[in-house]
């Protein structure tokens, strides 16, 4: 089969033929329609965070049932599934609490190890999907509605990134929230989940005003914009950030869902926080978001995130499934995994807007 490789000191994957995996007990081979590449993996890769090395990333797929193995009752070949790429042992606390993204067995399927003790599963699923074909345990294979389409199904994941944020923040009936990086893949998908949470004002912050605006026109009378490029050239030291939210938010905001790399807009938007506000930082941004002495004397509280649940993920395909959330109208590129070079360049140099983005293995 064709596949996608990625190999230790280099930053661009190459294409090869390589073997199709086959389901030993307990899994299941999934011939790819459709998978995701997500600007994560690739900072992953050119940092050299991702272990045995060479292997075929991604780590969001759908697809349909090509083969299972032994013992395996809940999938059968045709079926339409999505995968899960969260590994992890399945009964910790974490994992029993809707926390399996925390549990220290974490790692995930075509992408990386995140707790302590993520081998060996890690290495049975080291290799994802940017292939025509994934293999996954069948305990993360969920059954794929009708309705939902493959390219939907296969940014779940992302989906469920957002979802997890806003459920950690926690935003009450009527809340004015702020979303910052808000022009990536998750970004517009916020936009569709904010009424699912009763949020009035949705406050989209980003670097180009040009490609706000085109997230502020999927639902123009929830979400408001501020550009960085509209902003004072002297933003960054002057709290031109910070000013700029609360005129839109005098009394402040409820919630910031930051997803900044870095920068200091993560710090100018949890200044525009009202007392008793909520921050969820994705984004992974080190400088430090606020003092101690802000933290005290407003009574912020500021959570950290990262990833999704499983419980997440089932609950964005249970409305996409019923229609109460559209993510279809979303993608912007789709590329054959003979292109995924340029898909790599679209994520990395954004020359063009994207939101979300599809890989077609047999295309």
């Amino acid at each position: 089969m064709l596949a996608a490789r990625a190999y230790e000191g280099e930053t661009e994957f190459r294409l090869e033929d390589i073997e199709v995996p086959t389901a030993g007990p307990g899994e299941v081979v999934i011939e790819v329609a459709a998978a995701g590449l997500a600007p994560s993996l690739l900072t992953f890769w050119r940092m050299g965070l991702l272990p045995l090395l060479p292997h075929t990333p991604g780590h969001e797929a759908a697809g349909v049932v090509a083969a299972v193995g032994a013992g395996v009752t809940e999938h059968a070949a045709g079926d339409r599934v999505r995968m899960h790429p969260n590994l992890t042992c399945r009964r910790c606390a974490s994992c029993l609490t809707d926390r399996d993204q925390l549990c220290p067995a974490c790692s995930m399927i075509g992408h990386g190890i995140f707790g302590p003790t993520g081998m060996p599963l890690y290495e049975r699923y080291h290799d994802g999907a940017l292939a025509e074909y994934v293999l996954a345990p069948a305990w993360a294979v969920d059954a794929l509605p009708d309705s939902v389409s493959f390219e939907a199904a296969a940014k779940i994941h992302d989906v469920a990134v957002a979802l997890r944020a806003l459920k950690l923040a926690a935003p009450s009936p009527g809340a004015t929230v702020v979303w910052t990086a808000a022009t990536g893949a998750i970004g517009p998908a916020a936009v569709r989940l904010a009424p699912l949470f009763g949020i009035r004002r949705f406050i989209a912050v980003g670097r180009s005003g040009e490609r706000l605006d085109e997230v502020r026109a999927l639902a123009p009378d929830l979400v408001e914009v501020v550009a960085l490029d509209r902003l004072d050239t002297d933003w960054e030291t002057e709290q031109g950030l910070t000013r700029a939210i609360r005129e839109l938010a005098p009394a402040g905001v409820d919630v910031v869902l930051d997803f900044l790399p870095e920068g200091k807009g993560t710090q100018q938007s949890i200044a525009a926080l009202k007392v008793g506000g909520t921050a969820v930082i994705v984004g992974g941004n080190f400088d430090a978001p606020a003092t101690a002495r802000e933290l005290v004397g407003n009574c912020w509280r500021i959570l950290g995130s990262r990833n999704g649940s499983r419980d997440d993920a089932r609950q964005v395909m249970a409305w996409l499934a019923s229609g109460a959330l559209t993510i279809d109208d979303l993608f912007t590129h789709r590329f054959a995994l003979a292109d995924v070079g340029a898909a790599v360049d679209l994520l990395q140099t954004r020359a063009t807007p994207a939101w979300m983005t599809a890989v077609h293995p047999k295309r």
